[in-house]
This record gives C-alpha cells, sequence and structure tokens, in this order.
C-alpha cells in the first residue's frame, strides 16, 4: 500500500507531531510541505513543573487528567533531568487516567501506562463531559494544561465536583516565529501548488485565520482553501471549519479519527484525480 500518495503534495499544520505525521505521509510517497503553527518550547520557569512532579510522587493524584500528549513528554523530560522519572511513572500509574483524544492515549504507551478514559471529543468541552459523568468528590486531580487557552471554564467545571484541582503548564508557544511560513503556505494554496491541507486540530485553523487577518491576507487565504481539498481528522475539526464558512472534503472511514484513517482517506481521495504538478 506504500506510494498511494506518490505525488501529492500536501500541507501540514501539525506542531506537537510533525516529525510522525510527516513520516507517515511521505511513507506513502508524498511530498510534505510541513509548517507548524508554532515553535515550542519548555516553560520558561521550571521551578513550577519541578513541584508539581514532586507533589505528584509524595502523593500520586487521584486523578489525572492529560490534554495533550506533548505534556505528559514535557513532564517526562523534567522528571528525566531531576532524576525521578521512574518514581514519577510509578505515581502516574497510581491514577485514574483521562485522556483529551489518542495523543495523550500514545504518549502514556510511551511510558508503559495507558489511560482509563478517552474522551469522544477530544475538547476542553468533552473533558467537561467525561468528567461529570464520574465521581470528583474528594479527590485531587492533576491537570496538565496547554498555552493559549482559557482553562478557568475547565477548573472551575472540576472543582465544582467537589475536587482539588492541581494545574500544570509544561510548555510555551512562540507564534511569531512561525508567522512568515503560514503567509508562504497560504500563497502556495492560492496560487494551486497544493494537493490537500490536512487539519488535524481545531487550532490550526483559528491560527490560519488569526495569521491572515494579522497580515492582511484573509481573502488570499480563503482563495486557497477554495482552491486546495480540506482534510480533516475528525467532528471538532470539522465543525471549527463549519463555524468559519468552510467545508470538510475529506475525512477518515468509520469515525476513526486518528492520523493512518486520515491519510487512507486522502489517498482514496486524491487518488481519483492526478496530482497537480502532474496535471500541469
Amino acid at each position: 500500500m506504500a506510494d498511494r500518495l506518490n505525488g501529492y503534495r500536501i500541507l501540514i499544520l501539525e506542531t506537537r507531531e510533525e516529525a510522525q505525521f510527516s513520516r507517515l505521509l511521505t511513507e506513502q510517497g508524498a511530498d510534505v510541505l510541513q509548517c507548524p503553527m508554532f515553535t515550542i518550547h519548555d516553560a520558561p520557569d521550571p521551578a513550577p513543573i519541578e513541584a508539581w512532579i514532586h507533589r505528584c510522587v509524595e502523593k500520586p493524584f487521584d486523578d489525572l487528567v492529560l490534554m495533550t500528549g506533548e505534556g505528559l513528554r514535557r513532564l517526562m523530560k523534567v522528571a528525566r533531568r531531576i532524576a525521578i522519572d521512574q518514581n514519577f511513572i510509578a505515581a502516574l500509574g497510581k491514577a485514574r487516567k483521562f485522556a483529551r483524544g489518542p495523543k495523550p492515549g500514545r504518549a502514556l504507551r510511551e511510558i508503559g501506562l495507558e489511560p482509563q478514559v478517552t474522551t469522544e471529543k477530544p475538547t476542553s468541552e468533552g473533558i467537561i463531559e467525561m468528567l461529570s459523568r464520574v465521581d470528583l468528590r474528594g479527590h485531587r486531580v492533576g491537570l496538565q494544561l496547554y498555552p493559549d487557552k482559557d482553562h478557568g471554564v475547565l477548573i472551575g467545571a472540576i472543582t465544582q465536583q467537589g475536587a482539588k484541582v492541581d494545574p500544570v503548564l509544561p510548555y510555551v508557544y512562540d507564534a511569531k516565529a512561525a508567522d512568515a511560513n503560514i503567509v508562504t503556505a497560504i500563497e502556495e494554496m492560492a496560487a494551486g501548488a497544493i494537493d490537500a491541507i490536512a487539519l488535524t486540530n481545531l487550532g490550526q485553523i483559528r491560527r490560519l485565520i488569526e495569521v491572515a487577518r494579522a497580515h492582511g491576507f484573509e481573502a488570499r487565504l480563503r482563495e486557497g482553501l477554495a482552491k486546495t481539498p480540506i482534510a480533516s481528522v475528525g467532528p471538532a475539526v470539522s465543525d471549527e471549519l463549519k463555524a468559519h464558512g468552510l467545508r470538510t472534503d475529506i475525512y477518515p472511514a468509520n469515525d476513526a479519527f486518528f492520523m493512518k484513517p486520515l491519510i487512507s482517506a486522502m489517498a482514496a481521495e486524491l487518488g481519483k484525480n492526478p496530482p497537480r504538478a502532474v496535471a500541469k
């Protein structure tokens, strides 16, 4: 099944798992244009991260909510640096683990653990809905957050269930560093040089529009998206596209909202027409 995307030029905006997504597409023969939405850095002050890890080790949380796989990997990086990674893994193993979508689950499996529950909707709202169905009264809940999101509603919802929330934010975004690449990607789509754009989280759509507006390129972005097939990994992304008056052209089959099914869907749909480079 290799080379199903041979000759097709695919634009990806993945930031946290860019290398993996690019590799999977390249294995199918695609020419991948990588345009991460953000540059990711460790939190500038490591002290709160170290303190959170120590609290977890000294008294393991009753419940752990992981919002991103990147967050867990960054926490593990700190735990290894301060030489308590094995104790940290053991402590995490004692908690009931909730994952916001499949990516935190993959990060857990990298350290030999599994989530007990994974959200159907990989959003903060999905986490709130999932946690509303379980008893959190009197529980200590470790909550791994991610940048550029107001998590007050989520923290408030957990607190209202009678839990004590202990949040941690292990990384930050540098948005400005990526702006120039995003503008270039918009021009590539508008020029008809991209066979498909693959969207794997709703933040990518918001960021595209935000950068386009900031640089006076919103009309150019919509022109490019009108020409370019849009591949969505799942319902949250498709709902966000719809909210901005955009469409979904390619969607994984059988409700399998992961990278590999998305790639298979792209291969099936794009294979109906030759790559644009060939067509020209």
